[in-house]
């Protein structure tokens, strides 16, 4: 296996992570780790919470990766699950009303950004003045290049209210950007 597992392809990783090989598996995680990490940053924009639900999802797929009905890419799978999870954060984080503000979020993004001597895109900062609910559909359709039914499912909510959203939240990003 280990000799394979270097040219093996997705879809072979898998069927065989789905019947229980662990190598595979562990190939799976790790090749798409930086895409589910990227992804859940931009979600969250806070590195913490991002480190966290990428374990989260980690555990998860090990979890339920015998339940994985292979309807889409494996990325995709983990993808949902993060933010699902993310989802289920926000909603703990509103009950118990001690959740950061977006500037705080975007303060500490900044920082780190700064000691990496990156640039900070202006869209990325417009982005975290959209809400989570908002900014999730954006993320997908614009950026990951997710269709609407897609983003639908993913999220668990109707098409209608994904192009409402997605709608919604080009309107303020041309607000927000002076477009």
């Amino acid at each position: 296996m280990d000799a394979i597992a270097g040219t093996m392809d997705e879809e072979t990783a898998v069927k065989l992570a789905v019947r229980g090989d662990e190598q595979a598996l562990a190939r799976l995680l790790r090749d798409n780790y930086a895409l589910l990490y990227r992804y859940l940053l931009k979600v969250t924009m806070h590195k913490a919470m991002t480190e966290d639900l990428v374990q989260e999802t980690m555990v998860k797929a090990i979890e339920r990766i015998g339940t994985f009905q292979r309807k889409s890419k494996f990325s995709t799978w983990l993808i949902t699950i993060g933010t699902r999870l993310y989802m289920d954060e926000m909603r703990k984080k509103q009950r118990e009303r001690k959740w950061q503000t977006g500037e705080q979020a975007l303060q500490a993004i900044r920082f780190e950004t700064a000691l990496r001597q990156e640039e900070w895109p202006e869209m990325l900062e417009a982005l975290g003045t959209l809400s989570y609910d908002i900014r999730v559909p954006v993320l997908l359709k614009y950026y990951y290049g997710y269709a609407y039914d897609e983003i639908a499912t993913l999220l668990d909510i109707p098409l209608g209210t994904v192009k409402s959203r997605l709608h919604n939240g080009l309107k303020q990003l041309r607000k927000e950007l002076g477009r």
